[in-house]
């Protein structure tokens, strides 16, 4: 299977030009390149050195602080490490740039290879490869095997041509790098070895001047035959003691992964590289079988399991007596804009929607934050809301009251299991089980009276049986019983709508492994979803309104 690829071309004053990449820290500790739109953007404000930059203008809800070289999650305040680098410098084009190109060419396409754009090793690389697809144009050409002819021990290595030699045929470059392969195989293995057979161009192997085997082109190359020549290649590399570059094979019912593999160990050996096919480390999503005899409780929290029920409405308060107790009435307001309406605050409120029993020209500011508004929109972003007597500021987050969420019923089990996670080898595992059937959506829900599904229930979740760790489950608990760790929406994983999907609060679902970025060994973790869950108002202090 063979997809296609594309080369992008920025203008040189851009970062790319400059050889400017801008990474961001992953929970692992490594750095990860932003995608190169979003670089641009970012470079581009801090090249007119601008304090941030807000990538919400371009999808993205985070702000880049380059005084402190962060990104902030304007949602959930989450702050990660940002760096700058100067140490990519892609080739320069100059003229007109090429027209877009396909590759494998059609069996119809003219042989003569185009001219590369630049003279870099992997364009050469690149057209010699596409010249060797179109000068075997729709041949019948299969994968046969080839016994390897004896080589005596002494005999050398064949050369590999030098870039930019000219060779008598297309297949020069692959030539080149399958013959010391062959002459290896002679030594090192006393089975057959795959070699590649055409009726259109010929070539000697080593130390047989005068037989000839014959060599197709890649776009009749399948899935077996791509993996038997990569695994060939790579287990007589291994046998000789090559140094070898891996190259991961990654395993799946699909057919593309191990045959962009093999091409990738075709076109590495084209270019004089030794591969080595490895295979990616084992998902481990679950410990051990555990026996109900070796599960304990969690010292110093009560019970082993936590139910939620449906929402119990708050009665006797109107939107105006809840907001008074957070609000200080501005006579005077400044001469700038609502937030909310985005008109003016010395104007009346824009406020189109169903109008509140509160004159539209009114203003107040939060107590806490300072944040001004039209009393007019901040009523009518309470009666969008879930009406719980909590008020949440639209511009920092900073929350007033409780606030408490939109998760259907459900359970919430937890326990010590005897098994350690990566990075915490000195303590025991919590296990965090959570089950939520499926049902109908409530009012407080996006479409109620819908029904609504629950997927990949019940979730297993894995926290250190640590001081820290056991801190962070008595929050989550106190989540739980706000009904904020799940939601009712659309899943960011399936785009299925109406079902039950994560609330900003990351929780760890793999128990031996952090292939998926959500397991372990994370040193960072404990300390991000204590700021995640701080963010929802969840802190210390929450643990002492819950015992009063």
């Amino acid at each position: 299977t063979i997809r296609p690829v594309r080369r992008s071309y920025y203008d040189p004053s851009s970062a790319p030009g400059k050889g400017v990449v801008w990474e961001w820290e992953n929970d692992s500790g490594s750095w990860t390149p932003y995608d190169m739109d979003v670089g641009i953007t970012i470079q581009r404000a801090y090249e007119k050195q601008h304090p941030w930059v807000d990538l919400s203008a371009i999808g993205f809800c985070y702000v880049i602080d380059f005084a402190t070289m962060g990104q902030i999650n304007r949602q959930t305040q989450r702050k990660r490490r940002v760096r700058r680098r100067l140490d990519m410098v892609y080739p320069l084009v100059s003229g007109t740039l090429p027209k877009s190109q396909s590759w494998p060419a059609s069996p119809g396409a003219a042989a003569a290879p185009p001219v590369p754009a630049c003279a870099c090793p992997q364009c050469l690389l690149v057209m010699s490869v596409k010249a060797t697809v179109s000068a075997a144009g729709p041949s019948t050409a299969t994968l046969q095997p080839r016994k390897a002819p004896p080589v005596p021990p002494t005999a050398p290595k064949a050369p590999v041509p030098a870039p930019g030699a000219k060779a008598p045929d297309g297949m020069a470059a692959v030539r080149g790098s399958l013959k010391p392969l062959a002459a290896q195989g002679g030594r090192r293995q006393a089975a057959s070895t795959p070699a590649l057979s055409s009726a259109s161009s010929t070539a000697s192997p080593p130390g047989a001047g005068s037989s000839k085997a014959s060599r197709p082109g890649l776009s009749t190359l399948n899935r077996n035959h791509l993996q038997r020549l990569a695994i060939a290649q790579s287990r007589v590399l291994i046998a000789s003691g090559v140094p070898t570059v891996p190259v991961k094979n990654l395993t799946g019912s699909s057919p593309v992964n191990p045959a962009l593999a093999g091409i990738t160990g075709i076109l590495m050996s084209a270019a004089g590289l030794p591969v080595c096919l490895t295979r990616p480390p084992k998902l481990v999503l679950h410990p051990p079988p555990v026996s109900k005899s070796e599960i304990q409780s969690i010292p110093g929290i009560s019970h082993t399991c936590r139910k939620t029920t449906k929402k119990q409405a708050k009665k006797g308060k109107t939107p105006e007596e809840v907001l008074k107790k957070y609000l200080q009435k501005v006579r005077h307001p400044l001469d700038e804009d609502c937030t909310i309406c985005m008109e003016r605050l010395s104007a009346p409120s824009g406020y189109k929607g169903p109008q509140p029993a509160i004159k539209p020209d009114l203003v107040g500011k939060l107590v806490k934050c300072g944040h001004v508004f039209h009393l007019h929109c901040l009523v009518a972003m309470y009666n969008n809301g879930n009406k719980d007597g909590s008020l949440q500021c639209p511009t920092c987050k900073t929350i007033y009251g409780v606030k408490t969420g939109t998760q259907p019923p459900g359970k919430m089990e937890y326990h010590v299991i005897p098994h350690a996670l990566p990075g915490h080898s000195d303590c025991k595992t919590i296990r965090i089980i959570y089950n939520i059937p499926p049902g109908v959506q409530g009012p407080e829900h996006p479409n109620p009276g819908k029904s609504f599904t629950a997927r990949g229930f019940p979730r297993h979740c894995y926290l250190p049986d640590s001081e820290k760790g056991r801190k962070v489950l008595k929050l989550l608990l106190v989540a739980w019983d706000r009904r904020l760790i799940f939601a009712i929406g659309t899943s960011s994983t399936t785009g299925e709508s109406d079902t039950v999907i994560w609330n900003e609060i990351h929780h760890k679902t793999e128990f031996g492994s952090n292939l998926t970025g959500h397991g372990y060994p994370d040193i960072n973790y404990l300390d991000n979803v204590l700021a995640e869950l701080a963010a929802q108002g969840i802190t210390e202090e929450s643990l002492a309104q819950e015992k009063d």
